[in-house]
């Protein structure tokens, strides 16, 4: 048997730090086993994949050196590697399903799902919906059809308690209730398929042998697991990695730890040091170093060495890491190209000095004026913000509004950001000069700077958002009943 494994990223936002620590060691048990290791990407939710964020995906993981065998941009005979692209594919499975008795067209609206959850709640029951609840009669069945009412395709799981045992190479076996298991969507409304059915097929059409995932899946494995019985086919093995946390050991979120690769990259952390870090999440060496490269991983790599425990993803202990690979890897030559390659070169200079020249009298004008750009951090107090609005809370406000709009700005060109901003600022009834008046401090440690549109523009998105997350916890943060008013009042905005 050729082992083959895969890392199956959707293309809906920055790449995450946690899709690198999956495809690491997909990648290294497969080439520890002289497999393949295949990338897939999952785009079925169509309104919110986007092409750019694909080639962030595909770029970010090259820049860590975590290449594949196959996927989307070199090809393979399994192909094609991307989910949009195999729609017809899933709805044949799907309808088999249906046709083997194993699936069942379901008409219910929002509205009746809503009703039928609550009815179990009451009833001292999961709010799993199984096949009982949503199944109409043949008649209503008959008439939603030939109204043309929607439709979406569910699989069958079984109605009564019991334990679904399922096997995990580093957990062992798992019992899991069918009882909170409900009937899955498989195929919706619009025919593209939901990730238990994708994820299902494209395993098994590709040959996947091993599926390491984070255990947040774990809960998913029983509809997985009845779906390969459904259809027959020879499940991989299960092998469930443990999830990264923050130093509070809550789960790794952008909130509390910046979770993006590219601020990484941008902020100039050495992708060797980066793929270092990973590889001690959970994981070991057999003789205990904690500097290595990703050969020396791969070489001696057992995924059996897996711990379980949540491993504790610290900046503060990568940046100790990534300052070992700085010191012991490097001569003065070899740092220079990456300075160089990192942010000091003409595209760099291109995007500034057409900003820093009608401003400097003398040439040593441009550091000071300049340095915010070229930095990862800016130091940053409250008092620097006094002034820019009436209180400290309605300037956390502002700058929680302001990063909602940028998490969800896909163009981030100059003109994009300002008629982005120009908006925000019209809908909370302020002149762009007043929301833009904390964002200068934010952004740039300074009361002001060059224009904001052009400053972000240039700093980029990742380390923009850091800035004004990091801004909003200089300023006292927002507590959890201030974020629920807070996101009331932003989703009412015009």
């Amino acid at each position: 048997m050729t082992v083959r494994t895969r890392v199956a990223p959707s293309p809906t936002g920055d790449p995450h730090v946690g899709t690198a620590y999956m495809a690491l060691f997909n990648r290294c048990f497969a080439r520890a086993h002289g497999g393949q290791f295949i990338l897939r990407i999952e785009d079925t939710d169509q309104a919110r994949s986007t092409a750019a964020a694909e080639q962030m995906i595909l770029d970010s993981l090259r820049w860590l050196g975590l290449d594949w065998d196959e996927g989307p941009d070199v090809g393979g005979e399994h192909g094609p590697y991307r989910q949009s692209e195999r729609r017809d594919i899933y709805g044949q499975y799907a309808w088999q399903l249906v046709e083997q008795g194993d699936a069942f067209v379901c008409y219910r609206t929002p509205e009746e799902l809503d009703a039928l959850r609550e009815a179990r709640r009451e009833a001292g029951k999961s709010t799993a919906l199984k096949p009982a609840d949503l199944e109409l009669s043949a008649e209503e069945q008959a008439a939603r059809k030939s109204a043309d009412a929607p439709f979406v395709i569910r699989m069958r799981v079984p109605d009564e308690a019991g334990a679904c045992v399922v096997k995990d190479r580093l957990r062992g076996d798992i019992e899991l209730d069918w009882g909170m298991v409900d009937a899955q969507i498989l195929l919706k409304s619009d025919g593209m398929p939901t990730y238990h059915l994708a994820n299902v097929v494209d395993d098994h059409l590709m040959g996947i042998t091993h599926v390491i995932r984070g255990e947040e899946w774990l809960n998913s494995a029983p509809k997985h697991q009845l779906l390969y019985q459904y259809f027959g086919w020879e499940m991989p093995e299960l092998c469930h990695m443990p999830l990264l946390r923050n130093p509070d050991k809550s789960k790794l979120s952008k909130r509390k730890n910046p979770t993006s690769i590219l601020y990484y990259e941008r902020m100039g952390f050495l992708p060797e040091a980066l793929v270092n870090y990973l590889g001690r999440m959970g994981w070991s060496m057999p003789d205990e170093r904690e500097k290595f490269s990703l050969d020396d991983m791969q070489a001696a790599f057992d995924i059996d060495r897996v711990s379980l425990g949540g491993p504790i993803f610290d900046v503060e202990k990568l940046k100790w890491l990534n300052g070992l690979w700085l010191r012991e890897n490097f001569d003065t030559e070899q740092l220079k190209e990456r300075l160089k390659a990192w942010l000091w070169n003409d595209a760099t200079l291109d995007k500034i000095l057409p900003h820093a020249q009608g401003r400097m009298e003398v040439l040593s004008d441009f550091v000071p004026m300049s340095s915010y750009l070229l930095s990862g951090e800016v130091a940053v107090d409250a008092a620097a913000f006094d002034g820019t609005a009436e209180t400290t809370e309605e300037i956390v406000r502002r700058l929680q509004f302001v990063l909602w709009r940028l998490e969800a700005q896909q163009d981030w060109e100059r003109g994009a950001l300002f008629e982005s901003l120009k908006q925000l600022a019209e809908s909370l009834e302020l002149k762009p000069k007043a929301l833009f008046a904390p964002l200068f401090v934010a952004v740039s440690g300074k009361s002001s700077a060059y224009s904001i549109p052009d400053s972000m523009s240039i700093l980029g998105p990742d380390l923009t958002r850091a800035r004004l997350r990091n801004a909003i916890v200089v300023l006292g943060g927002v507590s959890k009943k201030a974020a629920k008013r807070l996101e009331k009042e932003y989703a009412a905005l015009s």
